[in-house]
């Protein structure tokens, strides 16, 4: 199995492991619940960082989230949002990869995944309140969860794909 093959599969692993994820978050306020999708999406990034693996992880997390979201115009968001947000992402990671700071990448990455989904949402469907007290609300403290999660689980899967051989 070459590489491509395996670092897809290993992305695949990971969406699917995002989906359960934001299946049994319920949802926090009006609808919208932290998307810990984004967190396997991110770790998808970070073990295998091409272009190729960002635009398949960040489609499938896309329409992954955009089918299961509750929020009115989360579905558009959420299409719109991931891509942008991956690439992001994915240059911030490249920018910082040896000082290795994921947690925080993380943490940056949520919060521009929440400002932007929440910002396409505002125009697709308006939303019932403030943007920035939806971000107080929900982007940050999801960040710091998302943050938490990666501290955790980073370390775990580098491990696991260098010995599996699963990642260049």
């Amino acid at each position: 199995m070459n590489t491509n093959t395996k670092s897809l599969a290993l992305t695949s692993v990971l969406i699917a492991l995002g989906y359960v994820f934001h299946t049994v978050v319920p949802p926090l306020f009006f609808g919208m619940k932290p998307d810990l999708l984004l967190v396997m999406m991110f770790l998808a990034i970070m073990l295998s960082p091409t272009k190729q693996n960002v635009i398949i992880a960040s489609m499938a997390a896309g329409v992954i989230s955009a089918l299961t979201t509750g929020m009115a115009g989360g579905q558009i968001a959420n299409i719109v949002e991931k891509p942008i947000t991956a690439f992001i992402f994915l240059a911030l990671f490249l920018l910082a990869k040896k000082v290795k700071v994921n947690v925080l990448l993380t943490v940056v990455g949520t919060i521009i995944s929440g400002t932007l989904f929440l910002m396409v949402a505002m125009i697709v469907a308006g939303l019932p309140g403030t943007l920035l007290s939806f971000i107080g609300m929900i982007v940050v403290p999801t960040s710091i969860v998302s943050g938490l999660i990666m501290f955790f689980i980073y370390p775990i899967a580098e491990r696991l794909s260098k010995r599996s051989n699963l990642t260049a």
